[in-house]
């Protein structure tokens, strides 16, 4: 999960930009951590305020030169951190943050770049690694079983196909290793009838990209490690482009941000305490400005939550969606 899906025409774009600045207000200055540096969009902006520091982490190494660009012009303000958003919580802070910003998207250049299978138009291996990984789709394509294939499509594509998709991919490979155009042909051929602009693959890479960036994990550990980070009265901020992503924001921001409702015919107990409350009670989406400017933004959900007090570790997270990370755990197969 890095930085934002970006117009083809702009360099950068970074979404919902307005509204991130209005929120967390750089303008009266503090320490920020920019989760998804990528090609540093929120960053240089919040750089352009007086008395503010960043501190931005993304795990993928191709945003290193953009961050030593930005180091050399703001050498005491600005750092950079070649991490995953499970790693935060061994940042040394001096200071207390501000503000915590999670954009969930991929940038256009990610997608272009062939190398890395995220595109339907590549024509090599199945990669999907976004940096710092174990292994890569072409080993889960053609490594793990069909009932473990069937569940990251189910899962974490919302395939409806997702049996009959895996099990034609246990035939197939059975002749060869397959790779991109492999996997989209086979699709194709499953889903014979299909009757939107979207390609029918769509679901099927998403799900694979998740699970090889283990971006389940990766966001819940990082949404739970900055509740510890962020100061009083600071911001955690996430933009999702896809369900399953925002159903997970959307659940682990109203859990830190409600109290546990008592019934009065129940024997009395401790009440929850409210660590957080909720500045986005829906989601903020891009305006038709915006869409005009950057299509692709078009699925974008912010979310943002403010601390109001110390944080108690919320552990039903992870229980909610228990399924989703034991089935990350196919991994260890690989």
């Amino acid at each position: 999960m890095s930085a934002t899906i970006l117009p083809e025409k702009t360099l950068h774009y970074p979404v919902l930009l307005n509204e991130v600045i209005n929120i967390i207000t750089p303008q009266n200055g503090g320490t920020f951590i920019d989760c998804t540096f990528g090609q540093g969009g929120y960053s240089k902006k919040i750089l352009e305020y007086p008395n503010t520091k960043v501190i931005a982490i993304d795990r993928d190494k191709n945003s290193l030169h953009i961050a030593s660009d930005l180091k050399k012009k703001f050498e005491d303000r600005f750092y950079f951190h070649n991490i995953k958003f499970s790693q935060i919580k061994d940042l040394k802070i001096d200071d207390e943050v501000k503000g915590i910003i999670f954009d969930l998207g991929y940038s256009l250049n990610q997608i272009k770049d062939l190398s890395r299978g995220l595109s339907f138009d590549s024509k090599g291996d199945l990669n999907m690694k976004m940096g710092l990984n174990d292994f890569s789709a072409k080993d889960v394509i053609n490594k793990l079983d069909q009932k473990e294939l069937e569940q990251i499509f189910k899962y974490f594509g919302e395939e409806k196909n997702s049996k009959l998709i895996s099990k034609k991919i246990v035939v197939e490979r059975q002749k060869k290793n397959l790779d991109t155009q492999d996997l989209v042909t086979i699709v194709k051929k499953t889903k014979k009838k299909y009757y939107t602009k979207t390609n029918p693959a769509t679901k099927v890479f998403q799900a694979l990209r998740i699970f090889v960036n283990k971006e389940i994990s990766e966001l819940t550990r990082g949404l739970e490690e900055s509740s510890n980070i962020v100061g009083q009265n600071g911001v955690i901020l996430t933009i999702s482009f896809h369900s399953l992503e925002d159903k997970i924001c959307k659940f682990f921001f109203n859990q830190l941000s409600k109290q546990d409702k008592v019934s009065r015919y129940l024997p009395e107990k401790k009440s929850t305490k409210i660590s957080f409350s909720l500045i986005t009670k829906k989601p903020v989406i891009p305006g038709s400005q915006e869409l005009k400017l950057n299509p692709p933004s078009r699925s974008a959900k912010l979310r943002a939550i403010k601390k109001i007090d110390t944080y108690e570790n919320n552990k039903n997270v992870f229980l909610k969606y228990k399924n989703l990370l034991n089935i990350e755990n196919f991994s260890e197969k690989l």
